[in-house]
């Protein structure tokens, strides 16, 4: 066969001669690649709607390509070839045939089967036309290829072939997906939109997953999930689970934690398990629900306590129904023991007790299956408490997966050593959905994919890669990062660093088409961006600051704006898209949107009600309008869209909450109503303060004003009365502009103050702006501090002693010998993020001659002692080596080496991961004003910078800090 890679060497006169030569040896021609696919530049097996070269036609002309398949193949396979015929007819327009024998002619023909079981797959080999190159011995491999003449009578073939059962079935809704066939057809109602033919281009295309077991654990799945699968299932039984293992598999997984909160896979329904197996799916069971059992079982059929120490026979027993109720079903079965009720099992660490419960536990699988428990695939999963057994030294056989986690809100907890091995290997169990401290999260989704692929590379790179589950509470909301989680543990390789900015455009073209598909990929990026700063739960009225930075409003206006292009471009999108785009995108925008400008608003209120203002009980109203449209929006996705298919989905409450459980209900946030006097009353508010001025007694000062960054601000006139009332602004500089000199309040007026810089006087100056309103007259001071940074520079500039950029914006990169900086896109609170790869990289000698680091420029114009704040992911010890460190260093002191897990404390990391970041402080001496430079220095990798902040004194109270500094020259 004649490499690819060479072909552009072999002149197109003599490729048909070297088919022909190579074709008098038969073992050798079909091996050979037909002339076309040699003078093709489509990549192998590729799907369009154009044909190309030789292009192999899925259906052409209102004909589809009838399908091969052996009826004693796989069940399971079966089912995904009548998915296959179903979904080219919806594509296609055309149903095709589905033959059990080979016809006696056809032009062109589908042909579907595994390595084990399919005879035409057999006979495809004996004859030479298929090899099982890349297929046999593997795992879940499938190859697709075009083929001439492979049986008498047909010309053409488009063969899929599976190593395995799943193999197969992965090769046909591969296809389909590549074929305009979304995976979330059913389950997001996205359309599959009809087109007049469909080819596959010559060539073999052969894939195998990396991750061996990839799933989902559907959890917390009350109420939402509950009752719409009671008001359309009737429960949870086979004809949910069929909806679920077909999703599983069009996404190329094969595992399942099913749901559990007062529910049994096994027991609830018998034909649960049954089709599990039909379909392929591996059933498993959560981290505190050992050998197959429900956590709800015991409670429905044991005796005693859930204590081995006391009640050791009696749970032994319970034990071994779950491994006989499995029998020859496909599972994994998880060992050790928590807890009744997803708690702890013991105080402190019981490491011969549990070490005795794994003992028993194997000898229960090797009694019931009758086989050595090695064969028994098996996990333990290193779950909160239970990884302080694997800390202190207590490890599983061999051949026992080791299942490490995550701390529930996506920071993976600890990975193997580099370069350990087990027969069982390790795996990784992560969270897009939580219930407990510091508060749940479960309504919408929040997960940034780029902070999913920043953890899982480091689960592949250090070889965590024998099962990876995530838990994805009730399913509907997540199907973004269920996507991009199920196609990063099929090959991360195929998902590097440079792709992961196009993933959003991607999978939205696959949604909806290409025609807005950028645009709706920005969307999804900027709203999962928005909502994992601060998940839904965790919000309250003074979550974002109202004074200082208009930090509250840029927040509401941020989402106002994505709500707002979020209608635009739906109302763009075809009829038959509406459905869909409402569940994915429109509608957690907008939720999201609302939400937060409820909050503002409730914060807005008391505040209001505190200064005394006439819009107090506007803003009450306010509160109460946007608390319905939450409901109304809860509303239309129940019933709506997909005219009530989705009932009960967006039922989970989530406003109000005041520890980690949810509410029993959404409760509106607290709001005050005032008395309001009829006469109207003057008052003045600056940034900065909740302070406000109604006479010439109270001076207001406004924040400095500076030439770099903050040359315009604006302050309040508002009413603290019923009546209007008519006010003047001046000032007593001329360098001093206001933008409303004459204006009449109702309720509040802005007043833009703005400096002249070219009249304002060098250094440090003082004017007034007088708000005048009949006999009163308030003064605000505007102070100013004009200075010149100079010719060239282009470090960012101090503000009222304040510096502050994106830890990706450095001027100087200095990458190390073995380790590079790489940005990685939209991670974090504000921005792009960046850090050290790889990540298997030894630990580096931060201030050593070629240690990587990051330089910024800044400009100060006061020598003093100044704090460094530094915004890193929330990441933690995943190493186990006593934390993840990191350095920074102002001009040439020696770097200051900081650990940024070494406050274990649990109100430490509950800040942490309610604040989506990781916030270190160093302290520093600047012994001149003027350019500086300010170093980051890499020390562990898996450390991953955001923002950086440089103060002389302490910030202003705001949550997502200081917006970034003008950078001089531009």
């Amino acid at each position: 066969m004649i490499h690819p890679a060479r072909r552009s060497f072999i002149p197109t006169i003599l490729t048909p001669l070297l088919a022909l030569f190579f074709c008098m040896i038969p073992s050798a021609c079909a091996q050979v690649p037909p002339v076309a696919e040699l003078l093709s530049d489509a990549p192998a097996a590729q799907v369009s709607t154009e044909q190309g070269a030789r292009g192999f036609p899925l259906f052409e002309n209102g004909v589809a390509t009838t399908i091969l398949v052996d009826p004693d193949d796989d069940p399971g396979i079966l089912r995904a070839v009548r998915n296959l015929q179903a979904d080219l007819e919806a594509r296609g327009s055309a149903r095709p045939e589905i033959n059990t024998a080979i016809p006696k002619h056809a032009d062109n023909l589908i042909i579907v089967g595994s390595l084990a079981k399919s005879r035409w797959i057999a006979d495809l080999k004996a004859s030479g036309h298929v090899t099982d190159t890349g297929l046999s011995g593997e795992w879940e491999a499938f190859a697709q290829e075009v083929v001439e003449r492979p049986f008498d009578g047909v010309e053409r073939a488009l063969v899929i072939t599976g190593s395995d059962k799943r193999g197969t079935i992965y090769g046909v809704y591969d296809l389909l997906d590549r074929a305009g066939v979304s995976p979330w057809n059913w389950w997001a109602d996205v359309p599959i939109a009809p087109v007049d033919a469909l080819y596959v281009a010559p060539g073999r295309r052969v894939e195998k997953p990396e991750v061996k077991y990839r799933g989902i654990f559907l959890n917390d799945e009350n109420p939402a999930l509950l009752d719409w699968v009671n008001e359309t299932f009737g429960g949870f039984n086979h004809a949910f689970y069929e909806r679920v293992f077909e999703l599983l598999l069009r996404q190329k997984a094969n595992y399942l934690w099913p749901a559990m909160w007062g529910k049994a896979f096994y027991d609830d329904d018998p034909m649960n398990a049954v089709l599990a197996d039909e379909y392929g799916i591996v059933i498993g069971t959560s981290h505190h629900e050992p050998l197959g059992r429900a956590h709800v079982e015991w409670e429905r059929y044991g005796e005693g306590d859930w204590n081995y120490a006391t009640n050791k026979d009696t749970l032994q027993d319970f034990w071994r129904y779950g491994v006989e109720r499995i029998g020859d079903h496909e599972a994994i079965v998880t060992i050790g023991m928590r807890g009744d009720g997803d708690e702890a099992m013991a105080e402190g660490t019981a490491i011969d007790l549990l070490e005795e419960i794994v003992s028993d536990q194997r000898k229960i699988i090797e009694d019931v299956t009758g086989a050595p428990a090695e064969e028994t695939p098996q996990l333990w999963a290193l779950y909160k408490e239970v990884q302080d057994y694997y800390d202190k030294g207590m490890d599983a056989p061999g051949d026992v997966t080791l299942l490490f986690a995550d701390d529930n809100w996506g920071n993976i907890r600890r990975l193997p050593e580099l370069g350990s091995e087990r027969p069982g290997g390790y795996g990784v169990y992560y969270h897009f959905d939580y219930v407990g401290d510091p508060r749940n999260y479960k309504w919408i989704n929040t997960t940034q994919i780029e902070r999913v692929w920043e953890q899982m590379n480091l689960a592949d790179a250090y070889g965590a890669k024998q099962i990876w589950i995530v838990n994805v509470g009730d399913l509907k909301p997540m199907e973004f990062p269920i996507s991009f989680f199920m196609d990063m543990a099929w090959d991360p390789s195929d998902l590097p660093l440079e792709r992961l900015a196009d993933y959003p455009e991607t999978w939205a073209a696959e949604q909806f088409g290409p025609e807005h598909a950028a645009e709706i990929g920005e969307m999804l990026t900027a709203y999962t961006r928005f909502n994992a700063r601060r998940k839904p739960e965790l919000l309250e009225p003074g979550t974002y600051s109202l004074v200082n930075f208009n930090e509250a409003n840029r927040i509401v206006a941020e989402y106002e704006a994505l709500a707002e292009r979020a209608t635009s471009v739906g109302e763009q999108l075809p009829e038959s898209y509406q459905d869909a785009y409402r569940q994915l995108v429109w509608f957690p925008i907008h939720a999201a949107a609302n939400l937060y400008a409820l909050y503002v608003a409730a914060a807005k209120n008391q505040l209001y009600a505190r200064q005394g203002r006439a819009e107090t009980n506007a803003m009450a109203d306010r509160v109460d309008a946007l608390f319905e449209k939450d409901d109304e929006l809860t509303r239309i996705y129940h019933e709506d869209i997909a005219d009530g298919k989705w009932n009960h989905m967006m039922a989970q409450t989530h406003i109000g909450y005041t520890y980690w459980q949810q509410p029993e209900q959404d409760n509106k946030p607290e709001t005050v109503r005032i008395e309001v006097p009829e006469a109207a009353g003057l008052g003045v508010t600056v940034p900065g303060t909740e302070a406000i001025s109604t006479g010439s007694d109270t001076k207001l000062t406004m924040p400095l004003f500076a030439p770099y960054g903050r040359s315009v601000q604006t302050f309040d006139v508002f009413n603290r009365g019923q009546a209007p009332f008519e006010f003047a602004v001046m000032s007593d500089a001329d360098w001093v502009e206001v933008s409303a000199p004459e204006a009449e309040v109702a309720i509040q007026s802005p007043v833009t103050v703005s400096i002249d810089w070219h009249l304002a006087p060098e250094g440090r100056a003082d004017a007034t702006v007088w708000v005048t309103s009949g006999d009163v007259r308030i003064p605000v001071s505007v102070p100013t501090h004009k200075f010149s940074v100079p010719a060239g520079s282009d470090a960012f500039v101090e503000t009222d002693g304040i510096v502050s950029f994106a830890a990706s914006a450095a001027q100087t990169v200095q990458d190390g010998v073995e380790v590079t900086w790489k940005v990685i896109p939209n991670l974090g609170r504000t921005g792009d993020s960046i850090s050290v790869f790889p990540v298997t990289a030894d630990s580096q000698v931060p201030g050593a001659a070629g240690s990587p680091s990051l330089s910024y420029d800044i400009y100060v114009t006061e020598p003093g002692d100044y704090t460094v704040y530094t915004t890193l992911a929330p990441s933690l010890d995943f190493r186990g080596k006593g934390g993840l460190k990191y350095a920074v260093s102002v001009n040439d002191e020696a770097p200051q080496v900081v650990n940024i897990n070494a406050d274990t404390s649990q109100a430490a990391w509950e800040k942490t991961v309610a604040d989506y970041a990781n916030v270190q402080e160093t302290k520093h001496r600047i012994e001149a004003a003027g350019v500086q430079r300010v170093t980051l220095w890499a020390v562990d990798p898996g450390v991953v910078f955001q923002h950086v902040t440089v103060a002389r004194r302490p910030l202003p109270p705001s949550y997502l800090g200081p917006p970034p500094s003008v950078q001089a020259g531009n």
